[in-house]
Parts: structure tokens; sequence; C-alpha cells
């Protein structure tokens, strides 16, 4: 009895909580995956899930049995690497996490020219603003913005993310005027959770310095796009990404504040565990992503 595809199952619907969110991931039905996890229960007479409409929790053996089943899972991807190894082409899944504004506005349409490029390798990309764990989490690379701390992680750092500092023509003309980034204290500055600019806003001045201000706002979110649509709606001052603001720029629905002062750049980063297996398909992602996004590609076009 082949027990590998409802290993798999079993794990993803341990890891999202669902069969529903299981099958998505997996691009199964979600009937399929309940019927893989019920050959498995059936294989070894215990109940591993309990269930509800709502959701699915793993029994107290079902969670021991998670960590063996994991194991399993990890030895024959290590197995099945040694074969893309031995082939030399880039073939199989990678598994990718990224920050939800990168991955929408630059990542995406990088990823679909990958894979166009290496029709043999499988690409499941993840897009949140959360920290994920790269090794528990079961990922082959991730990409971070901004300062990294001490993950054990192998880093390449790629060209810089230019930010903007924007906000809607009627919010500019029913506030007070903003010639410094210090007049910033007087104003809504719509907050990102996810990042430090959400209490503290730097600029490049004039004369090559770097000036922090610290900002409030009454509106704060976890996701860009929210921000967004705030500030073409007059609630306040946005600093997020350029490419994620062109558009609305391009229509006049944002203008762009304090030109002379421009924002500090976040960096974006790739990241991959140390004591995973150069394969063909990771090495070949890296150079990809290296090659496309560098400082020149990644520069503001006005």
């Amino acid at each position: 009895m082949d027990l590998i595809v409802p290993l798999r199952s079993f794990a993803k619907v341990a890891e999202v909580g669902s069969f529903a969110a299981a099958a998505d991931a997996l691009d199964l039905s979600p009937q399929l995956v309940g019927k893989h996890v019920q050959t498995l229960e059936q294989h070894l007479g215990v109940r591993l899930l309990n269930r509800t409409t709502r959701k699915q929790s793993l029994t107290d053996f079902g969670q021991a049995y998670l960590a063996r089943a994991r194991v399993i899972l990890e030895e024959v991807e290590s197995a099945e690497q040694l074969a893309e190894i031995a082939r030399g082409r880039p073939m199989g899944r990678l598994r990718i996490s990224a920050p939800v504004t990168f991955g929408v506005h630059a990542l995406g349409p990088a990823v679909v020219a990958y894979m166009q490029q290496y029709p043999d390798v499988q690409v499941d990309l993840n897009l949140s603003n959360s920290l994920v764990n790269v090794v528990e989490d079961g990922y082959d690379l991730v990409f971070r913005t901004g300062d990294l701390a001490d993950s054990g992680l192998v880093a390449r750092r790629l060209g810089p993310y230019p930010l903007a500092l924007c906000a809607a023509p009627g919010y500019l003309a029913a506030r007070p005027p903003i010639v410094h980034p210090q007049d910033l204290s007087r104003h809504e500055c719509l907050g990102f959770a996810h990042s430090m600019i959400r209490t503290r806003w730097s600029f490049h001045d004039p004369q090559g310095g770097v000036l922090t201000v610290p900002v409030s706002s009454r509106f704060m979110v976890n996701q860009a796009e929210p921000l967004l649509t705030a500030a073409v709606g007059g609630l306040g001052l946005i600093l997020q990404p350029f490419e994620m603001m062109s558009a609305a720029l391009a229509s006049g629905g944002l203008v762009e504040v304090l030109p002379r002062f421009v924002p500090v750049s976040t960096s974006i980063n790739l990241l991959y565990p140390r004591d995973r297996q150069v394969t063909p398909k990771l090495r070949s992602f890296l150079d990809f992503c290296v090659a496309r996004f560098t400082e020149r590609s990644m520069a503001r076009v006005c």
C-alpha cells in the first residue's frame, strides 16, 4: 500500500487546519484529501483528526504521528532531491514564502517568468506578512524585507525596494502644509503593523544625512493594500513601496509628498536553510532572482 500520498495529505491538513485549505495547497479536491486521510486512519486503526463542520484538529495520537510523518516526508523529499541532482536539471517542487506586497507586485510576475524558463519545476508560493519558520514549515526559501536578525539562515541581499511618501490631494488641501519631515507629527500617518515603519519613518535629507521622525495614526493594518485604499480615500499619508502606488500616482488619486526628502528604501533579502542541499531547482531560482532583482531593475520608474 502506498502511504506517501496519504501522509502528505494528512500533514497538510494538520498544517492548514481544514480539508479545503489542504486541497487548495495540494491541487486536489477536498473529497480526495478526506479520502486519503481516511485511508491512513483505516490502515493504522486509529483516528488522527477530530472533525467538525468548520475545521479539523489533531487527536493526541495524531500529534505524535504527525512528528514521525514529517520525518518520513523529509526523507522522501531528500531522496527525490538526490534524483534531481543526478539528472542535473531543475525539476520538482519549490516552496517559497514572501511578504504580500512584494509577492503581488514583484515576485509574482518573476515566478511566472521563471516557470516559463524551467517547465519541470512546480512552485508553491505563500504570501504572508507574518514570519514563517523556514525549516519547520518546510520552505525551500523565503523573502524578507528590512534588516535581518541572526537566524542561522543563508541570506542573499537583493536590490533595494524603493518607498514613496504620498497622500490624496483632498487630504493635503484640508491639513497643515508639509514642508519638512518634522511636520508629519501633526498628521495622520497610516500605520503598517508588520514593520518598523509603523512608528518611525526615515528619510534622506538634501545634505546626504538620514532623518528619522516618529509618526502615529488612528489606522493600523497588517496588509499594505488597505493602507492604499485609506490613503486614496483621504484618511492620511502613506509610506509604502512605490510600485504599489504607481497607478494611483499616475491617475492623480495620490500625489507625492516631500520629494526633496527621499524615503530610506527597505531591502529585499532571500534566505534559505544553511544545511539545505542546493539542488538544481534551488540554484536556478537563486540565480534567477539575483539577476532579476538588481539595484537597477528595482529602481523607481517615474
